[in-house]
């Protein structure tokens, strides 16, 4: 006669495992082709249950040899490439590596130009914390925040069109200046801006910061404390969520940081809670930055005579014959739309006086033999931008933290070598640290948190 026996249940030989001190563990790849993931990160997650017990950082699937492109191009034309780095921010990275160039060059633009800097850095800041904040919110649920967040974000990105002629991809920083002054009525139009953005803030702090399901979710997860973050060389928000107060804008002020009045925000816990409130009040102190840079901002450079005159082309050519020159030096002329093009008188005012740097307006250059030798012996092959040898490092506040670019220069018309450091590559080699001991749930908005973004991290 056979007996039979009856199979263990999943639970029982769970007991029974435990029991003997065996465990079982589940290898668990998420991403890169994971949403959350951006696709192009992959973690290969060693699980006990729903504990993460190990974990793997795989990066480089979006490597956009940025430093090698920056070597093989004049000066100027490595904005495109920087737009492309932090893309939700691209503005900051214009600027960051206009002003590293700007120092070997030893060039200062203009006070209108800084301002117009500031004001348009900002711009950017709001909009990559809406898009952080927003994107983590609805990776748990909160979709209807993501909505809001996103509204507010293309009202900001209308300025930026506005201003640059694009959305995302802008080109808008020059070595020495900017592409374009900023169009008329921008003050007024902005600030109503800011007071809608405000509103949508206000709404999404009442959706989210007392909810209970989100606090639960952010706090006391992802935790690092601010001696470990300082080891991993972490700087910016999730810096300054585990309560250090570093900030390159307070810290090593560039353009008119030091002229205008904010505050650095901090948390205590080093979670991800902590840093979603960071980043909400950093956006308030970004919009009072912009209000204080528009209330600062300097006018241009007067673009006509002492009185006021503003000549057409063949009356000055006409007066220019009968030797009545006058006072010329300053008459602006009205030119037909073709040859003013988009410098339409503002070149003067967001541009250093520097031709090593600054190419001359394009009336100029359509105008006169000096304009079309300084044009041409800046975008010719073999001329451009020649700063003396040497190398500079320069930082700036970027979104995630220090956005710092390292240019060495041997002379020529472009680098010969050019460094990167991206903010959120420091953090990401923290992220093992952050995810293990916590549940495999809990990756998400730690990871969110971090505000991981491809082309700055691969660049």
């Amino acid at each position: 006669m056979t007996t039979t026996t009856t199979p263990p249940t999943i639970e029982q030989a769970a007991q029974a495992r435990a029991a003997s001190g065996e465990t079982r563990h589940l290898f668990l790849n998420m991403g890169p082709s994971h949403p959350a993931m951006h696709g192009i990160i992959q973690l290969i997650v060693e699980l006990d249950g729903e504990q993460v017990r190990r974990a793997d950082v795989e990066i480089g699937y979006l490597h956009r040899a940025f430093e090698k492109d920056a070597e093989a191009v004049p000066y100027n034309s490595v904005m495109p490439y920087t737009d492309r780095l932090n893309y939700v921010s691209p503005l900051i990275n214009n600027f960051g590596f206009c002003h590293a160039v700007e120092r070997l060059l030893d060039i200062t633009p203009t006070e209108r130009c800084q301002y117009i800097r500031v004001i348009m850095s900002e711009i950017s800041r709001i909009s990559d914390h809406l898009t952080c904040v927003g994107a983590s919110a609805m990776e748990m649920g909160a979709f209807t925040v993501f909505l809001y967040m996103i509204k507010a974000r293309e009202w900001l990105w209308e300025l930026v069109e506005a201003v640059t002629g694009a959305r995302l991809t802008i080109s808008y920083g020059r070595v020495g200046g900017v592409k374009a002054d900023l169009p008329e009525g921008f003050a007024p139009r902005t600030l109503k801006v800011l007071e809608d953005v405000r509103g949508v803030l206000i709404e999404c702090d009442k959706l989210l910061t007392r909810n209970r399901i989100f606090v639960d979710r952010m706090q006391d997860t992802g935790v690092i404390s601010k001696e470990r973050a300082i080891n991993y060389g972490i700087t910016g928000p999730f810096l300054r969520g585990c309560g250090v107060a570093l900030d390159v804008r307070k810290a090593n002020p560039y353009f008119v940081y030091d002229r205008l009045q904010f505050d650095v925000p901090t948390g205590a816990h080093g979670d991800n809670y902590d840093r979603y409130l960071v980043r909400m009040e950093e956006m308030e102190q970004s919009m009072r930055l912009i209000e204080q840079a528009l209330r600062q901002i300097p006018a241009g450079p007067l673009n006509v005579d002492f009185e006021g005159r503003v000549l057409p082309a063949d009356l000055m050519v006409d007066e220019a014959k009968m030797g009545r020159v006058a006072g010329f030096q300053q008459v602006r002329v009205r030119l037909d739309p073709t040859l003013e093009g988009t410098t339409r008188g503002f070149h003067g005012a967001v541009n250093a006086t520097e031709k090593r740097a600054v190419l001359p307006p394009k009336e100029d250059t359509y105008g006169n033999i000096e304009g079309l030798m300084h044009h041409f012996k800046l975008i010719m092959l073999g001329h451009g931008i020649r700063p003396p040898q040497g190398e500079f490092y320069s930082a700036v506040e970027g979104a995630n933290g220090e956005l710092g670019f390292y240019v060495v220069s041997d002379g020529s018309d472009r680098a010969y070598r050019v460094r990167c450091r991206p903010p959120c590559f420091t953090i990401m080699s923290a992220l093992p640290e952050l995810i293990v001991g916590e549940l495999l749930s809990d990756i998400i908005p730690t990871f969110g948190s971090i505000n991981m973004i491809g082309g700055e991290l691969d660049r």
